[in-house]
């Protein structure tokens, strides 16, 4: 959904979160069909994505990606798992307390990393393999956000993540 004027009331609405979200979770992707490696925490450069991952010199669109915390239960049970690793979704930090989807479009700040939600990010293909037959269709619409890194920094377990 476009963004609306910030001086309208539903303006008003997009920029009012009810609490501030916290990264509870941090994974690099060294390279294509590697497994992540969980860290504490990672260097985010401007206009690329996190230090070591294998976004990090992209067009900066998709810098780093997070999924909401909230949704790794929902996921495992539409796709028949007690329970699901972060790692096996393939994104860079997982979050809890804030709603992504409210981001999209917007700037925010996790610690000190100023970011602009850019798209949802989707599944791809590999989720068949990693979550099974429906895999792909169970991650649907809880794929998360993909962002561009417009200040730098690092980022840690705990940090806060609030929107601008």
């Amino acid at each position: 959904m476009k963004q609306p004027p910030p001086e309208s009331e539903l303006g008003r609405l997009f920029a009012q979160f009810p609490r501030s979200g916290r990264v509870e979770w941090i994974g690099l992707r060294p390279a294509r069909d590697v497994p992540m490696r969980e860290v504490a925490s990672a260097d985010a450069e401007a206009g690329g994505g996190l230090r070591g991952d294998r976004y990090a010199g992209g067009s900066g669109k998709r810098g780093i990606t997070v999924i909401q915390a909230e949704h790794l239960p929902a996921i495992a049970m539409l796709a028949g798992h007690a329970t699901l690793a972060p790692a096996t979704l393939r994104r860079n930090l997982v979050v809890s307390g804030i709603p992504l989807a409210a981001l999209r479009g917007r700037r925010f700040r996790i610690g000190e990393v100023l970011l602009e939600g850019t798209d949802a990010c989707d599944p791809c293909s590999r989720m068949e393999a990693a979550l099974g037959p429906g895999g792909y269709n169970a991650m649907r619409g809880m794929g998360g956000l993909c962002a561009r890194i417009l200040e730098g920094g690092s980022l840690r377990l705990g940090d806060a993540v609030v929107g601008e």
